[in-house]
C-alpha cells in the first residue's frame, strides 16, 4: 500500500482551504503577484459539495494505478511509493482522466509551451494552440509537509500509510470492533 491523503466526509466543513494551500504549494508565482496578474488558481484537490456530502478528493497513490496501465505515452508511472507524471511526456489524451476510480485527475493548460495544430490542408499554415496535460496529487513533493492538512481547520485530511492504518487497525480491535473477515465457505 502507498501512502497518500484522505478526506474525511464526516469532518469536512467544505471551506476550500484546502485547494487554495494546494495552488499555492504548487504555484512558483508568489501569492501577491498572482492577485495583480489575475491568473485563476489550479488545485490538485476536489472539494466536492453536495446536499449529502461534503469530501477532499485527491489521488490515492494507487498500487495498480489504472492511469499509469492506460497511459500511452508513459507519462505517469509509479516511482518508489507514488504515482507521478512526467509532463513532457504528456499528450493530453485524457485517457487517465477516465481511468481513475476517484476522479483525482485533472487536465490543465500548460500555457508555457504552444504546440503546433494539426492540419490536412497543406496551404494552410499550423496555428499554434495550447498544449493540455495533467496534474494530480503529489504529496506536495517539492515543499516541505501538505499543504492541504497542514490548513485544514476541520483536520478532515489525514495522511494515510500502512503504518496508520495498522495502528487504527489496532485500535478497533482493541475496542471489540473486530475487523470485517471474509466468510467462511460452507460445502
Amino acid at each position: 500500500m502507498n501512502t497518500f491523503v484522505m478526506g474525511d466526509a464526516d469532518t469536512c466543513i467544505g471551506c476550500q482551504a484546502c485547494m487554495i494551500a494546494c495552488a499555492r504549494a504548487h504555484e512558483n508565482v508568489p501569492a501577491q503577484k498572482l492577485a495583480e496578474l489575475s491568473v485563476p488558481f489550479h488545485s490538485r484537490v476536489k472539494v466536492i459539495n453536495a446536499p449529502e456530502v461534503t469530501v477532499p478528493i485527491q489521488c490515492r497513490q494507487c498500487e495498480d494505478s489504472p492511469c499509469a496501465k492506460v497511459c500511452p505515452a508513459h507519462a505517469i508511472a509509479l516511482k518508489g511509493s507514488e504515482i507521478e507524471i512526467t509532463k513532457e511526456l504528456c499528450i493530453g489524451c485524457k485517457r487517465c482522466v477516465r481511468a481513475c476510480p476517484f476522479g483525482a485527475i485533472s487536465v490543465t493548460v500548460d500555457r508555457s509551451k504552444p504546440s503546433e495544430a494539426f492540419t490536412l490542408d497543406t496551404q494552410k499554415k499550423p496555428k499554434k494552440k495550447l498544449r493540455f496535460t495533467i496534474d494530480k496529487c503529489d504529496l506536495c513533493a517539492d515543499t516541505d509537509g501538505l499543504a492541504c492538512v497542514d490548513i485544514c481547520p476541520a483536520q478532515a485530511l489525514q495522511l494515510v500509510n500502512p503504518n496508520t492504518l495498522q495502528k487504527k487497525n489496532m485500535l478497533l480491535t482493541s475496542q471489540n470492533h473486530p475487523l470485517p473477515t471474509k466468510p467462511e465457505r460452507v460445502l
